[in-house]
């Protein structure tokens, strides 16, 4: 009998995070989900039924480990999925230091700091680290430079990663979808003074489809990038 994998996914309380929760538990993978805070973790166990849950601050990356140590973390894992994100928009002689800084720690240096915790176990079971990037982290437009400036930068971290972890069997994957249905796409269109329409937009299962490819992908091969388009 093949053990069932164990993931820990950031993210997973909506629209992709939530779509590849809801896929791993289905067909019986361990899954370690992470919060915010306790409120967000009981929301979560009580949605994904045997799950675990993992509480820290994302916004807070100094802190994780403090919050960290006072928990038990998983002894095993196959997969680290980091699907968590935040976007604020605005020109760049607009935005402010924490702005900048709330977007970067979230996206960029929480990620970093959450490898970091579990490539020991990672590099045991040569497990997989995926990185939902976006769009963003391949083109910058125009009042989205801190946004972008973060998923370029997880571009440079999962890239590093892969070169640094290839020999110790762990993979790594980044993701770009483009829009795709979520709450975060409704702020974004909010921002924009938009009408957001989310079925102009990718289901966020379709981009769960894609990870989850990626992660089943057999050991002789890799997916390093994966650009996720919307097709209407």
């Amino acid at each position: 009998m093949v053990p069932m994998a164990t993931h820990v996914i950031t993210g997973a309380g909506s629209g992709i995070g939530a779509a590849v929760a809801r896929r791993l538990h289905a067909r019986g993978d361990e899954l370690v989900l992470h919060a915010r805070d306790a409120a967000r973790a009981k929301e979560l166990a009580a949605q994904f039924p045997g799950a675990r849950t993992l509480v820290g601050d994302l916004a807070d990356p100094d802190r994780l480990s403090w919050a960290f140590s006072h928990q038990s973390l998983p002894d095993r894992v196959d997969g680290l999925l980091h699907i968590a994100g935040v976007v604020d928009l605005g020109p760049v002689g607009e935005l402010t230091p924490k702005t900048w800084h709330h977007q970067l720690n979230v996206n960029l240096v929480a990620p970093a700091e959450l490898t970091r915790h579990f490539l020991p176990q990672l590099r045991v079971s040569q497990g997989h680290v995926v990185f939902v990037n976006s769009g963003a982290g391949l083109n910058a437009h125009a009042e989205w430079g801190a946004y972008a400036a973060s998923k370029h930068g997880l571009k440079a971290l999962a890239d590093s990663l892969r070169h640094e972890e290839h020999a110790n069997g762990v993979r790594v994957t980044s993701v770009y979808p483009g829009r795709t249905a979520s709450p975060m796409q409704a702020k974004v269109h909010q921002q924009e003074g938009k009408e957001y329409d989310p079925s102009r937009w990718i289901d966020p299962e379709s981009v769960a489809t894609a990870i989850v490819t990626a992660i089943d992908l057999p050991r002789d091969a890799e997916i390093n990038d994966l650009t996720v388009r919307p097709g209407r």
